[in-house]
């Protein structure tokens, strides 16, 4: 991210720290064409708050087949009316099967009713293993707050039973299986359909502006580096360590098995004269609606030195802020903690979709997901930005999905930096540095791209030997 957003962003985290959130983890969902034979559930609802500063929906989901269920492939989902121009945060405060086994995401209904247009959609990892017939899996005490904890309103809330203080089948919510639907009504004109299996395409998809590059490079001084659109950060300023520098000649390059690869070193010895930040963004602000994807290996282990800092790892879009709550500012992250910060406690993965936002007095419009996971080695990250919707992917599989309000209105650049939120997480004066490697780095101009078609994409570019492609037009 850029100079105009870091005051923000470290008072977004330190909001998010007013939530005693506990660890979650996520795994992927495996799309299946129907339930398998005898696999059923129930989900049981009671409400823990009908206060105005949080909900508190608590589940349970029962088994009432006559085969177990692994609860990697169920997906449950509570639905609301958003209050206008909110975005929220999620939060488990005790489950029997443990925090760092259930996950929570916000989405957007396709048919918003009076009394809904968002859901959270609880899932779990394969860490929690599989439910007997018969068998509940306890509570799950959860909760969502607005992000920046104003006031809401529940009363106007499909899913919220105000009545319903102790545990009862709760048809409100909805359940599915292998994303096959297997309980409960969803408000009118959203009801679950069953999961399509993705399909590869055996074509690339249709050429049209893009930029993409390999980082096939010598080093930071490369001449070719400039002729091909990019700065490696040399000036100083936020975010991050006070006194710090921007490094360029920690960002290098070298060869990985049959491709090359831009490693972005950020190391400190515990000062912020000794601390080296590193950022590499486009010069130009071109890019706008289309695909944005690169391969990314996030770390969570210092290369030497000892473990704890509160580093920030990225891949991102953005453009500036022309004057505080400006409508036309826009930003989209991919924002990795290896060692958690801005009141995290451990690893979390961010996907950001921002409006605007004024510094002082604080004020954001955003809207965000998060995991409450290691993402540590190589992952595939795609963003996709239409004229409906943002949409983020983590190695294929959907993680995030925002709303028409945080579309952008102007063309942005494209950036990767790694940098340490402060020196509070390990407080050594021993030197230590992080890798943040990134395997190339593609922006598809007006045309929404599958991960399957990013991927063919890429397979193609280097199939015909091309380590760099700019058609994209000035802005």
């Amino acid at each position: 991210m850029s100079d105009q957003t870091r005051t923000r962003t470290v008072r977004l985290r330190a909001a998010l720290a007013v939530a005693a959130v506990t660890g979650l983890g996520a795994t992927a969902l495996t799309a299946l064409p129907a339930a398998a034979a005898g696999e059923a559930v129930a989900v049981q609802y009671r409400q823990s708050a009908t206060g105005s500063d949080q909900v508190e929906p608590w589940l349970k989901v029962v088994n009432t087949g006559t085969t177990g269920v692994p609860l990697s492939q169920v997906k449950v989902r509570y639905y609301f009316k958003a209050d206008a121009g909110a975005s929220y945060t999620y939060a488990c405060s005790w489950a029997v099967k443990g925090c760092a086994n259930v996950t929570g995401t916000f989405g957007t209904l396709a048919h918003p009713t009076a009394t809904a247009d968002r859901y959270l959609e609880v899932g779990f990892t394969a860490g929690a293993g599989t439910l007997a017939p018969g068998a509940d899996t306890g509570d799950l005490q959860l909760r969502f707050h607005r992000s920046n904890w104003q006031p809401l309103n529940q009363g106007d809330d499909y899913s919220f039973g105000p009545a319903q203080t102790a545990y009862a089948d709760w048809t409100k919510v909805t359940a599915t299986v292998g994303g096959v639907p297997v309980w409960g009504t969803a408000p009118a004109g959203n009801e679950p359909t069953p999961t399509p299996t993705p399909t590869d395409p055996t074509t690339p998809p249709p050429t049209g502006a893009a930029l993409f590059d390999d980082f096939n490079y010598t080093g930071h001084t490369d001449p070719a580096i400039g002729k091909h659109g990019w700065s490696v950060r040399s000036n100083s300023g936020g975010p991050g360590v006070p006194g710090a520098t921007w490094a360029p000649e920690n960002v290098t390059f070298a060869e990985e098995g049959t491709n090359s690869i831009m490693n972005l070193r950020s190391s400190t010895a515990g000062t912020g004269e000794s601390t080296r930040h590193t950022e590499v963004l486009t010069k130009a602000t071109k890019f706008k609606n289309g695909t944005y994807a690169a391969r990314v290996r996030f770390s969570d282990a210092p290369v030497s030195g000892p473990d704890g800092d509160r580093v920030v790892q990225t891949f991102f879009t953005i453009n500036d802020l022309k004057a505080p709550m400006a409508d036309d500012y826009a930003e989209y992250d991919f924002e990795y903690l290896p060692n958690g910060g801005w009141g995290e406690p451990a690893n979390i993965l961010y996907t950001t979709s921002w409006e605007t936002y004024r510094p002082d007095p604080w004020e954001a419009v955003n809207q965000h997901t998060e995991v409450r996971a290691s993402y540590a080695g190589w992952h595939d990250l795609v963003l996709t930005i239409d004229d409906n919707s943002i949409v983020y992917y983590v190695d294929g599989q959907e993680f995030g999905r925002h709303d028409a309000r945080y579309l952008p209105e102007r063309p942005m650049s494209i950036n990767f930096n790694q940098w340490l939120i402060d020196l509070a997480g390990q407080t050594s004066t021993t030197p230590r540095s992080y890798d943040q490697k990134v395997d190339y780095v593609l922006h598809v101009k007006d045309q929404v791209l599958t991960p399957a078609q990013v991927a063919a994409k890429v397979a193609a570019y280097r199939s015909a030997g091309t380590a760099f492609e700019d058609t994209v037009p000035a802005s």
